[in-house]
């Protein structure tokens, strides 16, 4: 099996899934859209603020732990920071079953770029 770069696994894993902007996501919830946004990143980052009713479920114990949290006919947005961690979690995610699930592009940081809602 050849080496890959963390970049080329983040290319490749972006193409086998469905990214939205952060735009998109507001949109969604303006428009009362059913969804969980999960926030994956570590909890220093998540205390420092995440989107409102957000799940916190960090990459760190994504596998271990979604199965009791969130049912799998779900329709997931993930989010890190840039939108990198998320794209291989939403991978990780389809392969366990979980079929709407798509990852916030550019992430929390896009999101707080675009004038999105930020909780403690």
């Amino acid at each position: 099996m050849p080496i890959k770069s963390g970049s080329q696994l983040i290319a490749e894993a972006k193409t086998k899934i469905r990214e939205v902007t952060a735009r998109d996501v507001q949109q969604r919830i303006a428009n009362g859209e059913s969804m969980v946004l999960l926030d994956i990143r570590e909890a220093n980052e998540w205390n420092l603020g995440h989107i409102p009713n957000a799940v916190y479920l960090s990459r760190g114990v994504l596998e271990t732990s979604i199965e009791a949290r969130v049912p799998r006919d779900s329709t997931l947005i993930l989010y890190c920071a840039s939108g990198n961690r998320s794209a291989l979690a939403a991978v990780t995610l389809q392969e366990m079953g979980y079929d709407k699930v798509a990852s916030m592009a550019g992430g929390f940081r896009d999101w707080v770029g675009t004038g999105g809602d930020v909780a403690d």
